[in-house]
């Protein structure tokens, strides 16, 4: 009822400058469009706080996300719609262009104009009955004390139920219509597509680099020294064994970096044996106490099975690294509509996704499959962190 107020307010402005002048309406006319306008977003994040907290029916906002900012070799950012020689210009810029053509302005104002008159209609009538009650009982005589006491009684009988018809009114006008949800899909999808090629050119770089720096190295070396061991085996024997027992030592070093990398790109007992066994195998090479728990062995698509290793990898390497954790649990859960694993470890808390951590990075591999990653860390600890994938076993 707020705005429904704002528009009352106005028109006694207007009639306390004087009605028979026409241009004494102009400035309530400015205030109703102006606070109409501030007005709209804030109430109706509300009412969609309000409807989830009530009812547990989530809302979709549906407003349009801004883009990145970025600043151009020749100085310049651009914000997706033009130049700014500022990075506080364009912000700014931005902000106002999305908020003018965002559709979904126009369905708040909607709901602002048609909420008073069906759902506010109804929440009305607790107030309404107080105000009977206050002047009821405020006057003498059976008749008006009368009213009061019905009032009271109306106002206390209709207050349970008078917020109820705001629910579906609400998820008629407010929820996003299929078309904005498929643009948003659509542009989610092209933002997830963008990470997964960059994260995939970040891996095969890595891969790059350390068979670079370290197989193909030591194969290097291992061939220089049977090519030195070659030469010295008929001159000076003991000196040719002794660089036999380097190159024999080389080699089994590039075998261990080998294997650490495919490890590292697929293991092997994942591909052989589930995901179950691969973490716990994982669990037995981490320097603190890990519980694997599952009700099942789930058999998933071997992306997903690859995603889901991986994420208990980084998670259980945090606890290490920076909760300083010495006991963690990891939890497989797997029904119908998909799988949860929750990794729970005692340490000091405090993780939260930061733009361009690991984290993060997690959260983005799984919202290709539509997963989810939510993180409880309050500081002091524990930290649980539980990954959700919708899917089908195997």
């Amino acid at each position: 009822m707020t705005v429904p107020a704002l528009w009352a307010a106005a028109v006694a402005l207007g009639i306390f400058w004087g009605a028979a002048n026409p241009w004494s309406w102009l400035a309530p006319f400015v205030l109703i469009c102006a606070g109409t306008l501030v007005l709209a977003r804030p109430i109706c994040w509300t009412v969609r706080l309000l409807v989830a907290r009530w009812t547990g029916t989530v809302i979709p906002p549906g407003y349009r996300r801004p883009g990145p900012v970025m600043q151009l070799s020749t100085g310049y950012w651009w914000n997706g719609f033009g130049y700014e020689r500022t990075r506080r210009d364009a912000l700014m810029d931005q902000k106002w262009r999305i908020r003018w053509k965002d559709p979904a302005n126009w369905r708040d104002l909607r709901f602002i104009g048609i909420a008073p008159f069906t759902a506010g209609v109804v929440a009305a009538l607790p107030p309404a009955a107080l105000a009977l009650v206050v002047l009821g009982l405020g006057r003498p005589g059976p008749v008006p004390r009368l009213a009061g006491a019905l009032g009271l009684v109306a106002a206390v009988a209709a207050a349970p139920y008078a917020w109820r018809p705001l629910a579906p009114v609400a998820a008629r006008f407010l929820r996003p219509s299929p078309a904005m949800v498929m643009a948003d899909r659509v542009r989610e999808l092209t933002a997830q597509r963008a990470d997964t090629t960059v994260a995939q050119a970040a891996e095969i770089r890595r891969i790059e680099r350390d068979l670079h720096d370290g197989a193909q190295a030591r194969l290097v070396s291992l061939g220089l020294s049977l090519a030195t061991a070659e030469k010295l085996m008929e001159t000076d024997p003991r000196r040719a064994k002794a660089v036999m027992r380097e190159a024999r030592v080389d080699a089994a070093t590039s075998i261990t970096e080998l294997r650490e990398l495919i490890q590292g790109i697929s293991p092997p007992v994942l591909t052989e044996r589930g995901l179950l066994d691969a973490v716990r195998a994982l669990a037995l090479d981490l320097p603190l106490e890990v519980a694997v728990g599952a009700g099942a062995r789930p058999r998933l698509d071997p992306p997903i099975e690859s995603a889901l290793y991986f994420g208990v990898a980084e998670l259980l390497t945090n606890a290490v690294r920076h909760a300083r954790a010495a006991r963690a649990k990891v939890s497989i859960v797997q029904d119908d509509a998909g799988i949860a694993i929750e990794v729970e470890d005692d340490g000091r808390g405090g993780a939260e996704p930061r733009d361009g951590g690991g984290l993060a990075g997690l959260r983005r591999r799984l919202a290709v499959f539509d997963g989810t990653l939510e993180i409880t860390s309050p500081p002091g600890g524990p930290t649980r962190a539980t990954m959700a994938v919708p899917c089908a076993s195997l």
